[in-house]
């Protein structure tokens, strides 16, 4: 059921579509290394087989899971092999962020030779599981869950292919206990089918293949990223009792607590600030005793610290200031340094009144103030 070509994939329609990245990369004969983000079963290793039949290039697919050392440099010498003959290699690494930092820098050299173009996947935040040298070298193409239509449309494309009889309330079943994972939907499908044994599949027939409930949290899906809302926007609203709540059904749904850490030291700076500075302290420290003890007694740091930041009084002053800082820098990205902030190592510059009438000492204040004169009288603090 895997499409060859981009007119057979279903969603992504921001990524796949004319004028969109990878249409470009395909119309244009120009692959170019990628770090495709999405959840499971949303397209990832289908898009990259997509890129490099596209683009003339030789597919080389390897599993961060099982693949080593040797396996890598097989695949490093073989590409290498094909650049002397004038041919492009796309390599493929699944899951790529469970390959380790230096298993991740053995690629960067021949990315930048052009021996290889990378194309990784991973259902993990890149900016924490992927190296910044090897960000910097890629582009992050982030997909979408894949909607309960998608799903449809898929499980019903299939269904026909195969010539299954399927009832249309079955073939929503099916997609309802997806989660926005085509690789389920598929393969519940195909059990479903030798269940029956070639009679029709009725909702029922689903039901026994799934062995599951509709689930109420599925991190693979959509509901991930509702339910973490619901938590972030508990905490804002002071309410431990659904903080606590939605806190566990993240946790008995196996989502990564390390994930739930980094957002409660985000909220920490973002919606707590000054009104409790050591509010940060708190929940780094959660994030770090997260790291190191592990489920299931990690739990007992992550309730704790969610419980301080529903209960502690807010402040937006350190964002809305943020927010401002920035929009002045963006307005004025030229504004010169006032001459009395400036360096002056030489004679030259402390003639040309660099440094002039500053002092060291706690607290002074120049004349002139401390923002270029564009920006004087501004408070980012200001009610």
């Amino acid at each position: 059921m895997r499409p060859e070509t981009l007119q057979g994939v279903v969603g992504q329609h921001h990524l796949v579509d004319a004028g969109k990245i990878i249409h470009e990369i395909i119309a244009k004969q120009q692959p170019t290394s990628l770090i495709l983000w999405g959840p499971p079963g949303s397209g990832k290793t289908t898009l990259a087989r997509i890129i490099a039949a596209g683009t003339g290039a030789e597919f080389i697919e390897l599993s961060a899971v099982t693949a080593g050392k040797a396996d890598v440099t097989r695949v490093i010498e073989h590409a290498g092999q094909n650049q002397r003959l004038g041919m492009r290699t796309i390599l493929f690494v699944d899951e790529i962020h469970r390959f380790n930092k230096a298993q991740q820098d053995a690629f960067l050299p021949h990315v930048e030779a052009g021996t290889i173009i990378l194309i990784g996947a991973t259902t993990e935040n890149p900016s924490f599981e992927v190296i910044n040298p090897l960000l910097s070298r890629s582009r992050v193409l982030v997909l979408e869950p894949l909607g309960k239509d998608d799903i449809v449309t898929i499980v019903s494309q299939a269904a026909k292919q195969e010539k299954y009889k399927i009832s249309p309330k079955a073939i929503d079943l099916l997609a309802e206990l997806s989660a926005g994972d085509a690789r389920v939907a598929l393969g519940n499908l195909e059990l479903a089918a030798r269940l029956t044994g070639g009679n029709p599949i009725t909702p029922k027939v689903v039901e026994t293949a799934a062995q599951t409930k509709l689930p109420g949290y599925d991190k693979k899906g959509e509901t991930h990223y509702n339910v973490i809302s619901a938590f972030i926007k508990s905490m804002r609203g002071s309410d431990a009792t659904a903080t606590l709540y939605w806190l566990a059904r993240m946790l008995q749904a196996g989502e990564d607590p390390k994930f739930i850490a980094r957002r409660m030291v985000i909220f920490a700076s973002e919606d707590i600030g000054l009104a409790a500075p050591a509010a940060l302290n708190l929940a780094v420290a959660t994030f770090q005793a997260v790291e190191r003890i592990g489920m299931p007694e990690c739990q007992y740091n992550l309730f704790h610290c969610a419980s301080i930041l529903a209960k502690t009084k807010k402040s937006r002053e350190v964002s809305d200031a943020m927010y401002a800082a920035q929009a002045a820098a963006k307005q004025y990205p030229e504004a010169p340094v006032p001459l009395s902030l400036r360096n002056a190592p030489t004679k030259l510059m402390k003639d040309l009144g660099y440094n002039q009438g500053y002092k060291w000492q706690a607290d002074f204040k120049p004349g002139s103030g401390f923002l270029p004169d564009a920006l004087q009288g501004t408070d980012f603090f200001a009610d």
